[in-house]
């Protein structure tokens, strides 16, 4: 399910592109934990990253998305995810050094108040300095809680992607939490929210990491990308 803000006056829905599932044929592995700039892999491959509040289902959707459960940690404590942890399709590098066609970006949850303030402002030079300084960054998926909408953390996180120019496109998470009727009305209103955000990609993708939801426009959303 998706929907494309186009005018002013309100969202037009919009076909999302064909399923391509070239990159999801294959298991997917974690290649690392990124706790610091220094320890980035090279560059080379694209790569597209997950943000979101703490507990908005990154690690759900991810395992969902790859079909494979447990390759991103889940955890019911907010906050678990630290480093930038990087995945790609298996079978690649080894004696013939081939580069992947492309990297997912688990990045740590922002918005957990509990987390020492410490802890909170090495996450946040870690997630910002990877934004402004990564050439192979694509996109952003920024997930939002269809419960919750978009919060004002959610606000300021946008305007940080606008101002350093990173592309970033809109999940609504966990929307088999919410009634059908509300679902449509929460598509327009994220439309139209994030009309007045330059780095903004108008198509805005609803999902279910439980009932599966969507999750083939996000499979083709991440195949355009890599091309």
């Amino acid at each position: 399910m998706s929907v494309t803000n186009e005018n002013a006056e309100g969202p037009a829905i919009e076909a999302p592109p064909p399923a391509d599932h070239r990159f999801f044929a294959r298991p997917w592995v974690f290649v690392r934990g990124v706790p610091a700039m220094k320890f980035l892999p090279p560059e080379g491959p694209p790569e597209i990253a997950f943000a979101g509040r703490s507990n908005v289902g990154k690690s759900s959707l991810i395992n969902a998305l790859l079909g494979q459960k447990g390759l991103a940690r889940t955890s019911n404590t907010p906050g678990r995810t630290q480093e930038l942890n990087f995945f790609v399709p298996d079978g690649y590098g080894g004696e013939t050094l081939e580069l992947p066609p492309i990297a997912l970006v688990d990045m740590p949850g922002y918005g957990y108040a509990k987390a020492p303030k410490d802890n909170v402002d090495a996450w946040t030079r870690l997630v910002f300095s990877y934004l402004r300084g990564r050439a192979s960054l694509k996109r952003v998926f920024l997930l939002i809680d269809a419960r919750h909408g978009i919060k004002k953390n959610d606000g300021d996180v946008m305007d940080l992607l606008d101002k350093a120019a990173v592309s970033y496109q809109i999940v609504l998470t966990k929307i088999d939490k919410i009634k059908p009727p509300a679902v449509e009305k929460l598509l327009e209103a994220t439309a139209l929210g994030i009309a007045r955000h330059p780095a903004a990609f108008p198509r805005i993708l609803a999902t279910s990491s439980e009932k599966t939801v969507g999750l083939d426009e996000l499979k083709a959303e991440i195949a355009s990308l890599a091309d």
